[in-house]
């Protein structure tokens, strides 16, 4: 079991992983792209830094958080479980154990498609991997926004009947598999019809047996069920600690304003809070 484990690997969760390292504590980051800063064509105003391209800056930050011993994985997580004595994380086809979580995914994002999110478990999946075998030989639809959309679908080919994918976002797909069919209108909302999901379209409407919805990130309600959120945004406490044990949260997820700064502060502070509570626990006490 690890110590700790960060999602994002943004500012935020780069200032957690070095601190908790300096307090001796293991740390696993989990992410699926570099998100908005990785965008930033220069950023002049974090010190030390200056006239740098966001994706040299991400650079730097995680070449210090590998050379500190911060192990780092590309891959989406799906859900957290918070237990008792542990938090645990699925994210790919892997399931991952640690004492305390941090949530430092960046700017919350948008709310899914119109009835996406009741769907889920009654045909619409998260995860190709977790649910693929469940409609083998079947008729399924793939909503991909990024590369490993592209790479889930090849999965997806080689169980179902008919693959069909609807790019919902601007992304590489030179690697698409050929057996998927490429939909070229906007998905506008989905909705249960008898045993299928219909799916509509700004061409028209469409029954599948199962609809995977691949993103960067899941929505923070599906990620960690009961967490509270006010507008989109986790509520921490003046140390990152969220209504439930073990989980912390820093950088943009916690609302405005969206600066490296903050980012960076945050997950320091957090990272503080999640040592101490961590060598209270090792000592047989409990979380502060």
């Amino acid at each position: 079991m690890t110590d700790s484990i960060i999602i994002g690997a943004g500012p935020g969760a780069c200032s957690a992983a070095l601190t908790l390292r300096m307090r001796g504590k293991s740390v696993l980051m989990l992410y699926a792209g570099g998100g908005a800063l990785e965008k930033a064509h220069q950023v002049d105003n974090y010190p030390g830094m200056p006239a740098i391209s966001g994706r040299d800056m991400l650079k730097i930050m995680h070449r210090q958080a590998a050379d500190a011993g911060v192990e780092m994985k590309k891959a989406v997580v799906q859900l957290v479980q918070p237990g008792k004595k542990k938090v645990t994380v699925l994210a790919g086809n892997e399931i991952f154990t640690c004492k305390t979580l941090l949530i430092a995914t960046g700017a919350p994002r948008k709310i899914g498609i119109p009835g996406e999110e009741s769907l889920l478990g009654q045909g619409v999946s998260y995860c190709a991997t977790c649910d693929g075998m469940f409609y083998k030989g079947r008729d399924v639809a793939v909503i991909g926004s990024f590369q490993e959309a592209v790479e889930d679908t090849a999965f997806l080919c080689d169980i179902a009947a008919h693959v069909s994918y609807y790019p919902e976002a601007k992304h590489d797909m030179e690697a698409l598999d050929k057996r998927a069919r490429v939909m070229e209108d906007k998905v506008l909302s989905l909705e249960k019809n008898g045993e299928k999901v219909m799916l509509h379209t700004e061409k028209g409407s469409r029954d599948y047996d199962g609809v995977f919805v691949l993103r960067p990130a899941v929505a923070l309600s599906q990620l960690v069920p009961r967490l509270e959120t006010e507008k989109g945004k986790i509520v921490i406490d003046a140390d990152g600690v969220t209504n439930i044990p073990r989980i912390y949260a820093a950088g943009d997820v916690t609302g405005l304003p969206y600066q490296i700064a903050k980012a960076t502060g945050e997950g320091n502070r957090a990272a503080l809070k999640m040592a101490k509570d961590m060598d209270a626990l090792d000592e047989g006490g409990k979380e502060q």
